[in-house]
């Protein structure tokens, strides 16, 4: 039983010595198609967000949470806005990869070198509406208008409009508006303040208007919503901004979905909206884009104010080229393998297997070198010593026969050290035959053929 088991064991051996290159060329292949697709994202990713009271900043506390269960650090950076989002991205030093931007944020979106600006970012989807609320002091408007609302854009010369800090997305937006109602800047008292500074000075009375852009999901929006004494500006002209402005939409807040038991608003209000979108650097790796836009299907995908369930995240006013790996999603959904297997193992499936498959492509042809090697590598150590049994029968009559004797005994004790596979021993039997064969026409009186000259 032990010698069966040593015999298995020295077949094993053999094949794995003579495999041995073979198997280390694959693991070369594999090594360095893994360094090249490099199929396992970092760990730790930058995502900067807005204010902290605003919707990016509850938002990012979301992907925050649904990104750790898959083994993935979210940094939120708290910023003012959509502006400086932008900023960061672009910035090679600031250490961020993803932020949450506005539409129409971008100073530079109407620049001469809009193009070469947004070289190195790229969309991971629009995520959900952003409606402009313009929030107004009823006593402000009874004061400017001699009456309760206001009516248009183009009534606002003369008020005090806090627009957002410099670095959110209001400022930038505000001013387009501003200007496609051909209000001269000068007749306006714009303030820029912080979301929190800025919702003070307008409830007590320091500013007649104030305006965010921002999901409903806002704390400073939901309780503005339901103040006393504040009323949310109607855009009637809502369709002919989204005509004159193509990221932006009109949206309806509908009678009674602040508060259905207050009847809050009492009407339908129009609003225009931007769409907010996810944006990454090109860099980002692919496995962490297809991650976000997985958890942005989960964090915006259900119905809302403003939209039904299912239509965010999409494809829609992004602004940006869309980044391939999210376009894949967008199209097919998420990976097949995900639905079976943990998100590392399926990533690394889903990344490497045309890879694998190529590389097993190259490895058959060449896995049939291995038997016919296996094979010269066990009958080598028996047919080289069939050379010096040669040389001695060859010497027979020429050199003394105790001279040539002691050569076989000495070619026959180290063929006795010989281990072979059992599958070949008959080989190692039969040298050892042909051992014995040279040896009796040693012996005196056995024939011998007379040596030539």
């Amino acid at each position: 039983m032990m010698s069966l088991l040593r015999h298995t064991l020295l077949s094993i051996r053999e094949f794995l010595v003579t495999a041995g290159p073979f198997v280390a060329l694959a693991l070369l292949l594999l090594i360095a198609a893994y360094v090249v697709l490099d199929p396992m994202p970092p760990r730790h990713v930058v995502l900067a967000t807005g204010a902290p009271q605003g919707a990016y900043a509850e938002f990012g506390k979301r992907y925050k949470s649904l990104l750790a269960a898959q083994g993935v650090t979210v940094e939120l950076r708290e910023t003012q806005g959509a502006a400086e989002n932008l900023e960061l991205l672009r910035s090679p030093d600031s250490g961020v990869d993803l932020a949450f931007v506005q539409g129409g944020a971008d100073a530079q979106a109407t620049a001469p070198d809009a193009e070469a600006a947004n070289q190195g970012l790229e969309s991971l989807g629009s995520l959900f509406y952003e409606p402009v609320w313009l929030f107004y002091r009823e006593d402000a408007a009874k004061r400017l208008l001699k009456r309760p609302a206001l009516g248009a854009l183009a009534e606002l010369p003369g008020w005090r409009l806090n627009i957002g800090a410099p670095g959110s997305g209001v400022p930038n937006l505000m001013r387009k508006l501003i200007e496609a109602n051909r209000i001269d800047p000068g007749t306006l008292t714009l303030l820029q303040e912080p979301t929190t500074p800025a919702v003070v000075t307008f409830l007590e009375g320091n500013s007649d208007a104030i305006v965010f852009a921002s999901a409903p999901e806002s704390l400073m929006v939901q309780m503005l919503l339901q103040t006393p004494g504040v009323r949310l500006f109607d855009f009637a002209q809502a369709e002919a901004y989204s005509r004159r402005f193509s990221f932006m939409s009109p949206v309806l807040l509908p009678r009674g979905v602040v508060d259905l038991a207050k009847d809050m608003p009492p009407g339908d209000v129009r609003l225009v909206a931007p769409t907010a979108t996810l944006v990454a650097r090109e860099s980002l790796h692919p496995a962490l884009v297809q991650l976000f836009v997985q958890a942005a299907r989960q964090v915006h995908g259900e119905a809302g104010w403003f939209q039904r369930k299912g239509e965010f995240p999409s494809t829609a006013n992004t602004e940006r080229p869309l980044a391939k790996e999210a376009e894949r999603f967008y199209r097919n959904g998420p990976p097949f393998l995900q639905r079976y297997m943990p998100f590392w193992a399926a990533n690394l499936v889903d990344r490497m297997w045309i890879v694998l498959v190529s590389i097993i492509a190259i490895l058959i042809p060449l896995s049939r070198v291995v038997p016919p090697l296996y094979e010269f590598r066990i009958r080598s150590r028996i047919f080289r010593w069939y050379g010096q049994l040669r040389g001695v029968e060859e010497a027979i009559g020429q050199r003394p026969d105790g001279e040539l004797l002691g050569e076989l005994d000495t070619i026959e004790h180290k063929v006795e050290r010989i281990t072979v596979p059992l599958s070949y021993a008959d080989e190692l039997y039969s040298l050892r035959s042909h051992i014995n064969l040279v040896r009796g026409r040693l012996r005196p009186g056995a024939p011998r053929e007379e040596a030539t000259a």
